[in-house]
């Protein structure tokens, strides 16, 4: 069903100078820059590329095909959609904004400690300490892109410092074939080495946010015979 005029944001891509706006359903056209499934004649409210939606005066044949190199109106739309900029609600940037904020302090919460305890700093403290630093959050920027600036403008009020670790853990036989597949996808394997007694010993890579969850997983699959110990810490 196409999206109502009143409805309607603008989607607007500029090219040698030139202003191309299309009127667009704002939650399909993110879904498509996102990649599902989703048509560009269902996001259109109008197939038309205006030059101005609020004159409503529609873009010349000869100046689309001159930036486009076709007046398909669709394709025209896709490369506006894909390429330019999408005027949000408020709403709509608002809850794209916490969704990349919480997608950026999961990372900073499985990457980074306090180095002061080694511990990990819970997803929670993270989501409050980048509102108390005032970390500004790109709704279309990757969040991995966004780490850094982030712990930059944190470290003002929390120690944090970004590390992984190397434990190495011994398995008895009876639980070895369970645990191997959980050593393997919980992180790194950097190395195995099956004992005389049958009994497992692995060295593997986690990043040190994650390493409780990590020894947990083992701990399920061993029901909790196991041994550990880290053998090295490392910047991340």
């Amino acid at each position: 069903m196409t999206i109502s005029v009143d409805k309607a944001v603008v989607g607007r891509l500029t090219i040698g100078g030139t202003k191309f706006e299309i009127l667009i359903d704002p939650n399909l056209a993110m879904d498509f820059k996102r990649g599902l499934p989703v048509q560009v004649k269902d996001i259109m409210a109008y197939p038309v590329i205006y030059k101005d939606t609020k004159t409503s005066e529609a873009v010349a044949a000869a100046d689309l095909q001159k930036a486009f190199g076709t007046l398909d109106p669709l394709k025209i739309a896709e490369r506006i959609i894909k390429n330019g900029e999408i005027q949000l609600t408020t709403e709509q940037r608002r809850t794209m904004v916490e969704h990349k904020k919480l997608q950026i302090a999961a990372i900073i919460s499985k990457k980074g400690v306090n180095p002061q305890t080694n511990a990990p700093h819970p997803q929670a403290r993270i989501l409050t300490v980048m509102d108390q630093a005032g970390v500004m959050v790109d709704p279309f920027a990757d969040a991995e892109s966004q780490v850094d600036r982030a712990v930059k403008a944190m470290k003002a009020i929390i120690p944090i410092k970004f590390e992984k670790v190397v434990l190495q853990l011994r398995v008895p036989p009876h639980h070895a074939g369970k645990a191997f597949p959980v050593l393997k996808s919980g992180g790194v394997l950097r190395s195995e080495q099956w004992l005389n007694d049958g009994s497992l010993q692995a060295d593997v890579e986690v990043l040190a946010g994650v390493q409780e969850e990590f020894l947990q997983k083992i701990a399920n699959a061993t029901k909790g015979e196991y041994e550990s110990k880290v053998i090295k810490r490392e910047d991340a």
